[in-house]
């Protein structure tokens, strides 16, 4: 079995629920997500139906203009029977990148830092004496700004050498590190003792969570603040964001679910993972949230209350990055697409940390939204030879719950682009679960003794149906 193979990758998709449709660009974009009313049944519904599959646990916001819809289902506590409630609070993962990207956006319009300024500019202290080719000074001169933001640094990933046991088939390192407290540089250290997947700039990216531990630090040089402090003041406090902060302890304040985390089956039963220190994912990926904070975010961002119009369209601007052999996304600075063919296209990002995935979508003009949590990560299992992991039906429930959100017409009922080849944006997005999965969680390319190289790998954990496009 390729048990080690598929840890170092699931690990380096601990933060990112990395997700694009592929379709076709000129039909999303010409078409509106807004429908005028939310089918609040059918919602309700299709996210019953994520914890009918075997999801422990989920929660929902849904907006469409001024109307709203939230809902839960399932259990926050297996043990105790609690159950999930829609305001709860999340760890969100990757999503964070988002506010971090906002936060130095916001420098960049302050004239404190350029996008295509060598990092170094501001970090040298970073790229001193160590890397694995020894030259690290001069590869970080040749790392812009721009390139930490849409990953395209090819800065290998921290992950793998954070929680070491995960090369050797064990999840000990989950459980060993659960309070420790990580020091920023020293996650810099390990991407940088990773080897680089790349040439500065060359596309397609690759997917690295030390691209933003480094944009945070760039934040605290510039500013002369704590990164979190400063995005907590400029980022959720102007967004008008009452329930999402950092957390300064292992504990998550407020009420919020149990986070179980399978592991593929390495962890049997799932054990809870709510209670962490989450230094580890710093900048890259520590944020608590809730479902009607994110779309509130999201709205703010991308109406232009955060960031002036020419910063957004920097933001906006995408490159491939790949997040598995030969599917890429496309990312712009610390947000992607999400095409739906004859639909709409969506921007947002996804995220998720041992027990908890989030994906937070939200059509170009604000209107149309979606975000969703959900408590039990990694829940797919293995085939017979060990060689890829068999279909979830979670997966497909929680696809289901996305394309009735975002697109409440479905191409799959006979009209709009795509109907009846597949492609649309119910049925289309269900033939593409075993592939993802497959291609995310058990790429070619690993290295003699079995394990991975570093830096292939996007930092989430997917609802392993939401996929990248294929690149030629």
């Amino acid at each position: 079995m390729r048990i080690k193979q598929l840890a170092g990758t699931a690990l380096g998709t601990t933060l990112l629920l990395a997700a694009a449709v592929p379709g076709a660009e000129a039909a999303a974009s010409a078409s509106s997500a807004s429908s005028g009313r939310l089918d609040r049944a059918e919602l309700r519904e299709t996210l019953d139906a994520v914890h009918e599959a075997g999801m422990y646990g989920t929660y929902a916001a849904v907006r469409d203009g001024r109307e709203r819809w939230a809902g839960a289902a399932g259990l926050a506590d297996v043990d105790t029977g609690r159950k999930v409630t829609p305001t709860m609070r999340h760890r969100v993962g990757s999503i964070s990148k988002t506010f971090t990207a906002v936060a130095l956006l916001q420098q960049v319009e302050r004239g404190r830092i350029r996008l295509d300024a060598p990092v170094t500019d501001y970090v040298p202290e970073l790229f001193e004496g160590s890397g694995s080719a020894g030259d690290a000074r001069e590869h970080g001169d040749a790392i812009t700004v721009r390139m930490l933001l849409n990953h395209t640094s090819h800065i290998g990933d921290y992950l793998l050498g954070a929680f070491p046991s995960l090369a050797q088939n064990s999840t000990a390192s989950l459980d060993e590190h659960r309070f420790r407290s990580i020091n920023p540089r020293e996650l810099v250290r390990l991407g940088l003792a990773a080897p680089a997947t790349g040439t500065p700039g060359a596309q397609p990216g690759r997917y690295s969570n030390t691209n933003y531990v480094v944009a945070g630090l760039i934040l605290e040089k510039v500013t002369g603040q704590k990164a979190s402090t400063y995005i907590t003041r400029n980022v959720i406090d102007r967004a008008g964001l009452r329930h999402t902060s950092y957390p300064r302890t292992a504990y998550i304040k407020g009420p919020h679910s149990r986070m179980y985390e399978s592991f593929y089956g390495l962890i049997d039963p799932p054990r809870d993972y709510s209670v962490y220190d989450m230094s580890w994912a710093y900048t890259a990926g520590a944020i608590v949230s809730t479902t009607d904070d994110l779309n509130r975010f999201y709205r703010e961002l991308l109406t232009g209350d955060l960031l002036r119009r020419s910063s957004l369209a920097e933001m906006r601007r995408t490159v491939p990055v790949e997040i598995a052999p030969g599917t890429a996304i496309d990312y712009g600075l610390g947000i992607y697409t999400f095409d739906v063919p004859g639909c709409a296209r969506f921007w947002g990002h996804d995220g998720g940390v041992f027990g908890a995935g989030t994906i937070s979508l939200t059509s170009a003009d604000g209107k149309r939204q979606l975000s969703m949590g959900w408590n039990l990560m990694k829940y797919q299992r293995l085939n017979a030879d060990g060689k890829a992991l068999e279909p979830s039906p979670i997966d497909e429930a929680i696809d289901a719950h996305v394309t009735k959100a975002l697109c409440p017409t479905p191409e799959d009922e006979g009209t709009g682009a795509g109907a009846g080849d597949g492609s649309g944006s119910g049925a289309g997005l269900k033939s593409r679960l075993a592939a993802g999965d497959e291609g995310r969680s058990l790429p070619d390319g690993s290295l003699p003794d079995g394990s991975l190289p570093d830096g292939i790998l996007p930092d989430g954990i997917l609802p392993d149906g939401l996929l990248g496009r294929t690149l030629p």
